[in-house]
Protein backbone atom coordinates (compact mmCIF):
# COMPACT_ATOMS: atom_id res chain seq x y z
CA UNK A 1 0.00 0.00 0.00
CA UNK A 2 1.08 3.59 -0.52
CA UNK A 3 1.29 4.82 3.07
CA UNK A 4 4.04 3.86 5.54
CA UNK A 5 3.39 0.83 7.69
CA UNK A 6 1.60 -1.05 4.89
CA UNK A 7 -1.49 1.13 5.25
CA UNK A 8 -3.92 2.65 2.79
CA UNK A 9 -3.31 6.27 1.86
CA UNK A 10 -6.66 7.17 3.45
CA UNK A 11 -6.17 4.90 6.47
CA UNK A 12 -7.06 7.65 8.96
CA UNK A 13 -10.55 7.94 7.43
CA UNK A 14 -11.27 4.33 6.59
CA UNK A 15 -13.38 3.63 9.70
CA UNK A 16 -15.47 6.79 9.46
CA UNK A 17 -19.07 6.69 8.24
CA UNK A 18 -20.10 9.38 5.77
CA UNK A 19 -23.29 11.28 6.75
CA UNK A 20 -25.08 10.32 3.54
CA UNK A 21 -25.30 6.71 4.70
CA UNK A 22 -27.60 7.70 7.58
CA UNK A 23 -30.72 8.33 5.47
CA UNK A 24 -31.90 9.49 2.08
CA UNK A 25 -32.50 12.90 3.63
CA UNK A 26 -28.82 13.11 4.52
CA UNK A 27 -27.82 11.77 1.10
CA UNK A 28 -29.74 14.57 -0.58
CA UNK A 29 -28.69 17.36 1.74
CA UNK A 30 -25.00 16.50 2.11
CA UNK A 31 -24.13 14.95 -1.26
CA UNK A 32 -26.75 15.18 -4.02
CA UNK A 33 -28.57 18.51 -3.78
CA UNK A 34 -25.73 20.64 -5.13
CA UNK A 35 -24.92 18.47 -8.19
CA UNK A 36 -28.66 18.26 -8.92
CA UNK A 37 -28.83 22.05 -8.94
CA UNK A 38 -25.80 22.16 -11.23
CA UNK A 39 -27.03 19.43 -13.59
CA UNK A 40 -23.86 17.36 -13.21
CA UNK A 41 -23.09 13.75 -12.19
CA UNK A 42 -25.16 11.81 -11.37
CA UNK A 43 -27.85 14.25 -12.52
CA UNK A 44 -26.71 14.63 -16.13
CA UNK A 45 -29.58 16.00 -18.25
CA UNK A 46 -31.52 16.58 -15.01
CA UNK A 47 -32.73 19.56 -13.02
CA UNK A 48 -33.29 19.88 -9.28
CA UNK A 49 -36.87 21.11 -9.69
CA UNK A 50 -37.84 17.75 -11.18
CA UNK A 51 -36.35 15.90 -8.24
CA UNK A 52 -37.54 18.03 -5.34
CA UNK A 53 -41.07 16.57 -5.04
CA UNK A 54 -39.61 13.05 -5.22
CA UNK A 55 -37.07 13.93 -2.55
CA UNK A 56 -39.77 15.37 -0.31
CA UNK A 57 -41.74 12.13 -0.46
CA UNK A 58 -38.67 9.92 0.08
CA UNK A 59 -37.77 12.01 3.12
CA UNK A 60 -41.36 11.92 4.39
CA UNK A 61 -41.34 8.13 4.18
CA UNK A 62 -37.88 8.03 5.81
CA UNK A 63 -36.10 5.93 3.19
CA UNK A 64 -32.70 4.76 4.39
CA UNK A 65 -30.19 1.91 4.07
CA UNK A 66 -30.65 -0.93 3.43
CA UNK A 67 -32.93 0.18 0.62
CA UNK A 68 -35.77 -1.92 -0.73
CA UNK A 69 -35.03 -1.15 -4.37
CA UNK A 70 -38.45 -2.24 -5.61
CA UNK A 71 -40.03 0.19 -3.17
CA UNK A 72 -37.49 2.93 -3.89
CA UNK A 73 -37.50 2.94 -7.71
CA UNK A 74 -41.27 3.52 -8.29
CA UNK A 75 -41.13 6.70 -6.21
CA UNK A 76 -39.58 8.33 -9.30
CA UNK A 77 -41.89 6.93 -11.97
CA UNK A 78 -44.80 9.44 -11.82
CA UNK A 79 -42.46 12.41 -12.41
CA UNK A 80 -40.58 10.58 -15.18
CA UNK A 81 -43.88 9.71 -16.87
CA UNK A 82 -45.07 13.31 -16.55
CA UNK A 83 -41.91 14.61 -18.23
CA UNK A 84 -42.15 11.98 -20.96
CA UNK A 85 -45.73 13.01 -21.74
CA UNK A 86 -44.68 16.65 -22.11
CA UNK A 87 -41.88 15.52 -24.44
CA UNK A 88 -44.24 13.45 -26.57
CA UNK A 89 -46.70 16.32 -26.93
CA UNK A 90 -43.90 18.71 -27.88
CA UNK A 91 -42.57 16.24 -30.45
CA UNK A 92 -46.03 15.89 -32.02
CA UNK A 93 -46.23 19.69 -32.21
CA UNK A 94 -42.88 19.84 -33.99
CA UNK A 95 -41.13 21.50 -31.05
CA UNK A 96 -37.95 19.45 -31.31
CA UNK A 97 -35.84 21.44 -28.84
CA UNK A 98 -38.49 21.26 -26.12
CA UNK A 99 -39.15 17.59 -26.78
CA UNK A 100 -35.45 16.77 -26.59
CA UNK A 101 -35.08 18.56 -23.26
CA UNK A 102 -38.04 16.84 -21.65
CA UNK A 103 -37.07 13.39 -22.91
CA UNK A 104 -33.61 13.90 -21.42
CA UNK A 105 -35.04 15.22 -18.15
CA UNK A 106 -37.23 12.11 -17.96
CA UNK A 107 -34.17 9.93 -18.56
CA UNK A 108 -32.39 11.61 -15.64
CA UNK A 109 -35.28 10.78 -13.30
CA UNK A 110 -35.38 7.17 -14.47
CA UNK A 111 -31.60 7.01 -14.01
CA UNK A 112 -31.65 7.94 -10.35
CA UNK A 113 -34.46 5.45 -9.76
CA UNK A 114 -32.27 2.59 -11.08
CA UNK A 115 -29.07 4.00 -9.53
CA UNK A 116 -26.55 2.58 -8.69
CA UNK A 117 -27.43 -0.57 -10.64
CA UNK A 118 -30.64 -2.20 -11.88
CA UNK A 119 -30.68 -4.98 -9.31
CA UNK A 120 -34.44 -5.33 -8.86
CA UNK A 121 -37.38 -5.84 -11.22
CA UNK A 122 -38.54 -2.23 -11.04
CA UNK A 123 -35.02 -0.88 -11.38
CA UNK A 124 -34.55 -3.00 -14.50
CA UNK A 125 -37.77 -1.50 -15.84
CA UNK A 126 -36.39 1.99 -15.11
CA UNK A 127 -33.23 1.17 -17.06
CA UNK A 128 -35.25 -0.11 -20.04
CA UNK A 129 -37.57 2.90 -20.23
CA UNK A 130 -34.86 5.38 -19.25
CA UNK A 131 -32.61 4.48 -22.14
CA UNK A 132 -35.55 4.68 -24.56
CA UNK A 133 -36.37 8.28 -23.63
CA UNK A 134 -32.69 9.23 -23.46
CA UNK A 135 -32.04 8.11 -27.01
CA UNK A 136 -35.15 9.95 -28.20
CA UNK A 137 -33.84 13.10 -26.57
CA UNK A 138 -30.35 12.74 -28.02
CA UNK A 139 -31.66 12.05 -31.52
CA UNK A 140 -33.80 15.19 -31.54
CA UNK A 141 -30.75 17.38 -31.03
CA UNK A 142 -29.21 19.45 -33.83
CA UNK A 143 -26.40 16.89 -34.02
CA UNK A 144 -28.15 13.60 -33.24
CA UNK A 145 -26.39 10.78 -31.44
CA UNK A 146 -26.70 7.40 -33.13
CA UNK A 147 -27.06 4.06 -31.39
CA UNK A 148 -25.20 1.29 -33.20
CA UNK A 149 -25.16 -2.43 -32.46
CA UNK A 150 -21.55 -3.38 -33.09
CA UNK A 151 -21.14 -7.08 -33.95
CA UNK A 152 -19.41 -8.86 -31.07
CA UNK A 153 -17.43 -11.11 -33.38
CA UNK A 154 -15.09 -12.31 -30.64
CA UNK A 155 -17.91 -13.37 -28.30
CA UNK A 156 -17.88 -16.80 -26.69
CA UNK A 157 -20.84 -18.88 -25.52
CA UNK A 158 -22.95 -16.97 -23.02
CA UNK A 159 -22.10 -13.53 -24.39
CA UNK A 160 -24.34 -11.24 -26.40
CA UNK A 161 -24.07 -10.91 -30.16
CA UNK A 162 -23.76 -7.11 -30.20
CA UNK A 163 -22.12 -4.26 -28.31
CA UNK A 164 -24.56 -1.32 -28.11
CA UNK A 165 -22.72 1.98 -28.46
CA UNK A 166 -23.59 5.64 -28.76
CA UNK A 167 -21.73 7.25 -31.65
CA UNK A 168 -21.28 10.80 -32.91
CA UNK A 169 -18.87 12.13 -35.52
CA UNK A 170 -18.18 15.75 -36.46
CA UNK A 171 -19.62 16.83 -39.81
CA UNK A 172 -16.04 17.28 -41.09
CA UNK A 173 -15.36 13.53 -40.86
CA UNK A 174 -15.01 11.82 -44.24
CA UNK A 175 -13.00 9.10 -45.93
CA UNK A 176 -10.55 11.78 -47.05
CA UNK A 177 -10.38 13.45 -43.63
CA UNK A 178 -11.23 10.82 -41.01
CA UNK A 179 -11.79 12.08 -37.48
CA UNK A 180 -9.97 11.08 -34.31
CA UNK A 181 -12.25 9.38 -31.80
CA UNK A 182 -12.43 9.34 -28.03
CA UNK A 183 -13.81 6.03 -26.79
CA UNK A 184 -15.59 6.71 -23.51
CA UNK A 185 -15.79 3.69 -21.24
CA UNK A 186 -18.42 4.04 -18.56
CA UNK A 187 -18.31 3.16 -14.88
CA UNK A 188 -20.19 1.23 -12.23
CA UNK A 189 -23.35 3.34 -12.27
CA UNK A 190 -23.04 5.86 -15.12
CA UNK A 191 -23.88 4.18 -18.42
CA UNK A 192 -23.92 5.39 -22.05
CA UNK A 193 -27.11 7.29 -21.30
CA UNK A 194 -25.16 9.46 -18.84
CA UNK A 195 -21.67 9.68 -20.31
CA UNK A 196 -23.27 10.89 -23.56
CA UNK A 197 -23.04 14.29 -21.88
CA UNK A 198 -19.44 14.47 -23.18
CA UNK A 199 -20.27 13.86 -26.85
CA UNK A 200 -21.32 17.31 -28.04
CA UNK A 201 -18.25 18.97 -26.52
CA UNK A 202 -15.94 16.62 -28.40
CA UNK A 203 -17.89 17.14 -31.64
CA UNK A 204 -17.26 20.86 -31.36
CA UNK A 205 -13.52 20.11 -31.21
CA UNK A 206 -13.66 18.02 -34.38
CA UNK A 207 -13.42 14.74 -32.46
CA UNK A 208 -15.81 11.81 -32.69
CA UNK A 209 -17.00 9.80 -29.73
CA UNK A 210 -18.04 6.26 -28.94
CA UNK A 211 -19.63 5.52 -25.57
CA UNK A 212 -19.97 1.96 -24.31
CA UNK A 213 -20.48 0.10 -21.06
CA UNK A 214 -18.08 -2.15 -19.20
CA UNK A 215 -18.80 -5.82 -18.38
CA UNK A 216 -21.56 -6.33 -15.85
CA UNK A 217 -23.16 -2.92 -16.44
CA UNK A 218 -25.77 -1.48 -18.78
CA UNK A 219 -26.05 -3.52 -21.98
CA UNK A 220 -22.49 -4.81 -22.20
CA UNK A 221 -22.60 -8.28 -23.76
CA UNK A 222 -19.41 -9.36 -21.99
CA UNK A 223 -19.51 -11.98 -19.26
CA UNK A 224 -19.19 -10.08 -15.97
CA UNK A 225 -17.35 -12.86 -14.12
CA UNK A 226 -14.81 -13.67 -16.84
CA UNK A 227 -11.60 -11.64 -16.39
CA UNK A 228 -10.88 -11.95 -20.12
CA UNK A 229 -14.28 -10.84 -21.39
CA UNK A 230 -13.23 -7.17 -21.67
CA UNK A 231 -10.40 -8.22 -24.01
CA UNK A 232 -12.91 -9.80 -26.39
CA UNK A 233 -15.27 -6.84 -26.19
CA UNK A 234 -12.44 -4.43 -26.95
CA UNK A 235 -11.21 -6.53 -29.89
CA UNK A 236 -14.70 -6.60 -31.42
CA UNK A 237 -15.09 -2.84 -31.04
CA UNK A 238 -11.66 -2.06 -32.51
CA UNK A 239 -12.23 -4.46 -35.42
CA UNK A 240 -15.49 -2.63 -36.20
CA UNK A 241 -13.74 0.75 -35.99
CA UNK A 242 -11.20 -0.48 -38.54
CA UNK A 243 -14.08 -0.83 -41.04
CA UNK A 244 -15.28 2.76 -40.54
CA UNK A 245 -13.67 4.98 -43.18
CA UNK A 246 -14.69 8.21 -41.42
CA UNK A 247 -12.74 7.23 -38.27
CA UNK A 248 -8.96 7.62 -38.05
CA UNK A 249 -8.02 4.32 -36.40
CA UNK A 250 -4.53 5.68 -35.75
CA UNK A 251 -6.00 8.37 -33.49
CA UNK A 252 -8.09 6.44 -30.97
CA UNK A 253 -8.02 7.55 -27.36
CA UNK A 254 -9.78 5.69 -24.56
CA UNK A 255 -11.08 7.71 -21.63
CA UNK A 256 -12.46 5.44 -18.93
CA UNK A 257 -14.29 6.65 -15.84
CA UNK A 258 -14.14 5.16 -12.34
CA UNK A 259 -14.63 1.38 -12.51
CA UNK A 260 -14.00 1.72 -16.21
CA UNK A 261 -10.47 2.79 -15.28
CA UNK A 262 -9.76 -0.78 -14.19
CA UNK A 263 -10.62 -1.97 -17.69
CA UNK A 264 -8.63 0.84 -19.27
CA UNK A 265 -5.47 -0.28 -17.51
CA UNK A 266 -6.08 -3.80 -18.72
CA UNK A 267 -6.74 -2.93 -22.36
CA UNK A 268 -3.72 -0.60 -22.49
CA UNK A 269 -1.69 -3.75 -21.88
CA UNK A 270 -3.72 -6.19 -24.00
CA UNK A 271 -4.13 -3.90 -27.04
CA UNK A 272 -1.01 -1.68 -26.90
CA UNK A 273 -0.67 -1.22 -30.67
CA UNK A 274 -4.26 -0.22 -31.41
CA UNK A 275 -4.63 2.85 -29.20
CA UNK A 276 -2.92 6.24 -29.35
CA UNK A 277 -3.53 6.78 -25.67
CA UNK A 278 -5.52 5.58 -22.68
CA UNK A 279 -6.79 7.60 -19.71
CA UNK A 280 -7.78 5.70 -16.55
CA UNK A 281 -9.64 8.20 -14.37
CA UNK A 282 -10.39 7.07 -10.83
CA UNK A 283 -9.84 3.38 -11.49
CA UNK A 284 -8.00 0.61 -9.70
CA UNK A 285 -6.07 -2.55 -10.41
CA UNK A 286 -5.37 -4.58 -7.25
CA UNK A 287 -6.13 -3.14 -3.80
CA UNK A 288 -9.67 -2.32 -4.94
CA UNK A 289 -10.34 -6.06 -4.69
CA UNK A 290 -8.66 -6.70 -1.34
CA UNK A 291 -10.99 -7.84 1.48
CA UNK A 292 -9.52 -5.16 3.76
CA UNK A 293 -10.75 -2.50 1.32
CA UNK A 294 -14.05 -4.06 0.32
CA UNK A 295 -14.94 -4.55 3.97
CA UNK A 296 -14.98 -0.78 4.54
CA UNK A 297 -16.30 0.86 1.39
CA UNK A 298 -20.02 0.51 2.14
CA UNK A 299 -19.82 3.37 4.65
CA UNK A 300 -17.40 5.68 2.83
CA UNK A 301 -17.66 8.07 -0.14
CA UNK A 302 -19.97 6.10 -2.44
CA UNK A 303 -23.65 7.10 -2.06
CA UNK A 304 -24.92 3.54 -1.59
CA UNK A 305 -23.59 0.03 -0.88
CA UNK A 306 -20.44 0.00 -3.01
CA UNK A 307 -19.22 -3.49 -2.14
CA UNK A 308 -22.65 -4.99 -2.83
CA UNK A 309 -22.92 -3.10 -6.13
CA UNK A 310 -19.47 -4.28 -7.20
CA UNK A 311 -20.37 -7.87 -6.30
CA UNK A 312 -23.43 -7.60 -8.52
CA UNK A 313 -21.43 -6.02 -11.32
CA UNK A 314 -18.72 -8.71 -11.27
CA UNK A 315 -21.27 -11.50 -11.49
CA UNK A 316 -21.61 -12.54 -7.84
CA UNK A 317 -25.20 -11.42 -7.38
CA UNK A 318 -25.93 -11.04 -3.68
CA UNK A 319 -23.11 -13.33 -2.48
CA UNK A 320 -21.04 -10.51 -1.01
CA UNK A 321 -18.81 -12.72 1.14
CA UNK A 322 -17.84 -14.92 -1.80
CA UNK A 323 -16.99 -11.80 -3.81
CA UNK A 324 -14.76 -10.49 -1.02
CA UNK A 325 -13.04 -13.86 -0.77
CA UNK A 326 -12.46 -14.47 -4.48
CA UNK A 327 -12.25 -11.06 -6.17
CA UNK A 328 -8.56 -10.39 -5.64
CA UNK A 329 -7.31 -13.72 -6.95
CA UNK A 330 -9.69 -13.53 -9.90
CA UNK A 331 -9.51 -9.90 -11.03
CA UNK A 332 -6.29 -8.34 -9.67
CA UNK A 333 -4.15 -7.03 -12.54
CA UNK A 334 -1.09 -7.57 -10.38
CA UNK A 335 -1.81 -11.21 -9.63
CA UNK A 336 -2.71 -12.10 -13.23
CA UNK A 337 0.51 -10.53 -14.53
CA UNK A 338 -1.12 -7.71 -16.53
CA UNK A 339 0.82 -4.94 -14.79
CA UNK A 340 4.12 -6.66 -15.53
CA UNK A 341 3.53 -7.11 -19.24
CA UNK A 342 6.50 -5.56 -21.07
CA UNK A 343 4.42 -3.43 -23.45
CA UNK A 344 1.67 -0.94 -22.75
CA UNK A 345 -0.11 1.76 -24.73
CA UNK A 346 0.53 5.30 -23.57
CA UNK A 347 -1.34 5.22 -20.27
CA UNK A 348 -2.33 8.21 -18.13
CA UNK A 349 -3.42 7.48 -14.55
CA UNK A 350 -5.44 10.26 -12.89
CA UNK A 351 -7.24 10.33 -9.54
CA UNK A 352 -7.76 12.25 -6.35
CA UNK A 353 -5.42 11.30 -3.51
CA UNK A 354 -8.32 11.01 -1.03
CA UNK A 355 -10.40 8.61 -3.12
CA UNK A 356 -12.56 6.41 -0.88
CA UNK A 357 -14.09 4.39 -3.71
CA UNK A 358 -10.93 3.00 -5.32
CA UNK A 359 -7.68 3.59 -3.41
CA UNK A 360 -4.98 5.81 -4.87
CA UNK A 361 -2.66 3.05 -3.67
CA UNK A 362 -3.54 1.15 -6.86
CA UNK A 363 -2.00 3.84 -9.04
CA UNK A 364 1.18 3.91 -6.98
CA UNK A 365 1.33 0.15 -7.50
CA UNK A 366 0.76 0.41 -11.26
CA UNK A 367 3.64 2.87 -11.56
CA UNK A 368 5.97 0.37 -9.94
CA UNK A 369 5.35 -2.39 -12.49
CA UNK A 370 5.85 -3.06 -16.18
CA UNK A 371 6.26 -0.38 -18.81
CA UNK A 372 6.53 3.29 -17.74
CA UNK A 373 3.25 5.16 -17.38
CA UNK A 374 2.16 8.75 -16.85
CA UNK A 375 0.30 9.90 -13.76
CA UNK A 376 -1.24 12.94 -12.17
CA UNK A 377 -2.69 12.81 -8.65
CA UNK A 378 -4.95 15.62 -7.50
CA UNK A 379 -4.26 16.42 -3.83
CA UNK A 380 -7.08 16.79 -1.32
CA UNK A 381 -9.72 15.54 -3.76
CA UNK A 382 -11.79 12.39 -3.53
CA UNK A 383 -12.94 10.02 -6.27
CA UNK A 384 -11.71 10.99 -9.75
CA UNK A 385 -10.17 14.24 -8.51
CA UNK A 386 -12.97 16.40 -9.87
CA UNK A 387 -13.12 19.08 -11.15
CA UNK A 388 -9.37 19.64 -11.61
CA UNK A 389 -8.89 16.23 -13.21
CA UNK A 390 -11.08 17.14 -16.17
CA UNK A 391 -8.84 20.09 -17.09
CA UNK A 392 -5.75 17.90 -16.72
CA UNK A 393 -7.13 15.14 -18.93
CA UNK A 394 -8.57 17.37 -21.63
CA UNK A 395 -5.23 19.15 -22.02
CA UNK A 396 -3.47 15.76 -22.24
CA UNK A 397 -5.83 14.50 -24.95
CA UNK A 398 -5.66 17.79 -26.86
CA UNK A 399 -1.86 17.53 -26.93
CA UNK A 400 -2.03 13.89 -27.98
CA UNK A 401 -4.36 14.65 -30.90
CA UNK A 402 -2.74 17.97 -31.87
CA UNK A 403 -5.76 20.08 -30.92
CA UNK A 404 -5.31 23.74 -30.03
CA UNK A 405 -8.18 24.36 -27.61
CA UNK A 406 -9.14 25.59 -24.16
CA UNK A 407 -10.76 22.99 -21.86
CA UNK A 408 -13.09 25.62 -20.42
CA UNK A 409 -15.09 25.91 -23.63
CA UNK A 410 -15.63 22.16 -23.70
CA UNK A 411 -16.49 21.87 -20.02
CA UNK A 412 -19.08 24.61 -20.43
CA UNK A 413 -21.07 22.18 -22.58
CA UNK A 414 -21.41 19.76 -19.67
CA UNK A 415 -23.82 21.18 -17.05
CA UNK A 416 -27.45 20.76 -18.04
CA UNK A 417 -29.32 24.06 -18.14
CA UNK A 418 -33.05 23.58 -18.72
CA UNK A 419 -34.71 26.11 -20.99
CA UNK A 420 -38.28 25.08 -20.33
Amino acid sequence: MAAPGNQFFIQSNIKKTAPHHESFKQLWETKWKKPAEMGVYPFMFGTAKDFQPIVDELVKQDFREPYDWDAYAPMYFPKAEELTKIAEEAEKAGEKEKASEYYLRASAVYRISRFPAPRSEKQRYAWKVGKEVCLKGLQLREHPVQEILVPHIHAIEGEGAHIPIYHLLPETASAATPAPVVIIMTGLDGYRTELAVWMEGWRQKGVGTIVLEIPGTGDSPALPNDPKSPDRQCSSLLDWIDTQERIDSKKLVVWAFSTGGYYAIRLAHTHPDRLAGVVALGGGCHYMFEPEWLGEVNHLEYPFDLCNTLAYKFGYGTDIEKFKKEASDKFSLLKDGTLDMPRCARLFLVNGTEDEIFPIDDYYLALQHGAPKEARFVPDRKHMGEPESFFIILKWIYALLGIDANPISQLQTMPFKPKY
